[in-house]
């Protein structure tokens, strides 16, 4: 049942202390099963929480699992390049910590890879979020696909596998969630074959969204502006 790949998981942590063990236990057993070799990464952004701690005793008893501190709040988007730069193997994976994906469904990916394959992408079967969150969700997809141009069913949706490569010597403008638009959008311009698998997501049960502010949102439209003249405008 195995594949002929190795796999770097990764997970951003931001106070996700009820959740980040499990879900490295959870995306493990899978990546034993389905993968010749793997690591799983965890960059945790200054969380306060003590998951930190916990992560840290978690990867001396594990030598499978790389945990990455940033001694201040740095941000989704720096969080995410982190993972990837860290990453030694030739897919990157990554899903959020706060519990909403369920990574054992890496196995969905990894049944649907072949070698052309740059990106899988999940989208939400059915989203479990209160009606506001659905309804800023829906409408934040159909405003990136248009000012974007991205064909991705669900660009919200953060559970992916790259193949690395197509980011060498890349370099990032986004340090909030906008990184997710600036990924995808860069690797639909090279003209890359991508693939999309439907993944379940799930109420969340702890903590709370660090997105969903006013303050939060205007700096991610900030950001979006850039990001689009960056891509759009300049193509760079």
């Amino acid at each position: 049942m195995k594949k002929n790949i190795r796999v770097s998981a990764m997970f951003p942590c931001y106070n996700d202390r009820e959740n980040i063990l499990k879900l490295v236990d959870r995306v493990e057993e899978r990546l034993k099963k389905y993968t010749l070799d793997y690591e799983i990464i965890v960059v945790d952004d200054f969380s306060t929480d003590g998951a930190r701690e916990l992560l840290l005793k978690k990867a001396e008893e594990n030598p499978k699992l790389k945990v990455i501190l940033h001694e201040r709040n740095m941000g989704y988007g720096i969080t995410i390049v982190d993972g990837l730069k860290n990453a030694q193997f030739q897919y990157f994976f990554y899903t959020d910590g706060d519990g909403q994906y369920d990574p054992a469904e890496i196995e969905k990916l990894i049944k649907v890879l072949d070698e052309d394959t740059v990106l899988v992408n999940g989208y939400k079967i059915l989203r479990n979020d209160p009606l506001y969150r659905i309804i800023i969700g829906k409408l934040y997809n159909t405003f990136m696909k248009f000012f974007f141009g991205i064909k991705l069913r669900d660009i919200d949706c953060d559970f992916r596998m790259i193949k690395k490569d197509i980011f060498k010597d890349e370099e990032f403008f986004s340090k909030s969630g906008t990184i997710c638009i600036e990924m995808i959008k860069k690797i639909e311009l090279k003209g890359c074959k991508v693939k999309e698998v439907g993944v379940n997501h799930y109420e969340r049960k702890f903590g709370r969204s660090q997105f969903f502010n006013f303050k939060r949102l205007f700096v991610v439209f900030l950001h979006l502006i850039v990001l689009w003249y960056n891509l759009i405008v300049k193509r760079v």
